[in-house]
């Protein structure tokens, strides 16, 4: 099968399957999503959402975030990994908003990355959920189902790589849902150590079934 048709396929399954995916982690405002991503490198988004509802209570804006310490933050954060780095980059990014961008959260990846604690994979995250931008956040499912669905060759060796190569396949106005659509089918179905091909309704077109 070619790219361009395996791309059509993995598409038109994913249209029917889960037609209006959604990131898993809990929000109510940018500010709080970029928070939540942030918390959530190396980490569950199940147990994020365990802890952000106190934070989000306590520091529901940059302005209330930046007004603290990282020390407090820590207390509210220590069950994720690495709370001593987040909690300071938490804390930090929150003063950053305030002082460069009015306590808003900004919509291009170059003033994102600007923030402490975030890069690409966070910083594409926003713009894809938040601002609709075709953007493509590279995770380790995204990674994941991709080399083994085919639509990334063997010399997709890295996240910005496997990027690239998938923002080229992909039809501009559909990138944002399709990040969804490969976190959440790797996360659920495709996952890293079993697999679970009997359930996945792309068995047929998938070059490593059972992998």
């Amino acid at each position: 099968m070619k790219k361009k048709e395996l791309y059509q396929n993995v598409i038109a399954y994913f249209q029917q399957a889960m037609p209006m995916p959604e990131t898993e982690l809990h929000y109510e405002t940018p500010f709080q999503l970029l928070v939540a991503v942030i918390l959530s490198a190396q980490c569950t988004d199940k147990r994020i959402n365990q802890v952000t509802p106190r934070l989000f209570n306590d520091f529901p804006t940059a302005e209330a975030m930046a007004a603290t310490t990282p020390d407090v933050i820590f207390e509210y954060i220590r069950s994720v990994s690495y709370p001593n780095n987040k909690a300071k980059h938490l804390v930090a990014m929150a003063k950053m908003l305030q002082e460069k961008f009015g306590g808003e959260v900004p919509s291009t990846g170059e003033q994102l990355e600007q923030l402490p604690g975030v890069g690409r994979k966070t910083a594409n995250v926003i713009q894809a959920v938040i601002f609709q931008k075709a953007r493509m956040a590279v995770d380790t499912h995204v990674f994941r189902v991709s080399h083994r669905m085919g639509l990334v060759g063997k010399g997709c060796t890295t996240p910005l790589s496997v990027e690239k190569e998938l923002v080229r396949n992909i039809p501009e106005e559909l990138i944002p849902t399709a990040h969804h659509w490969l976190i959440l089918h790797g996360r659920y179905v495709c996952q890293a150590r079993r697999p679970k091909c009997e359930e996945c309704g792309l068995l047929g077109i998938c070059p490593r079934k059972g992998v």
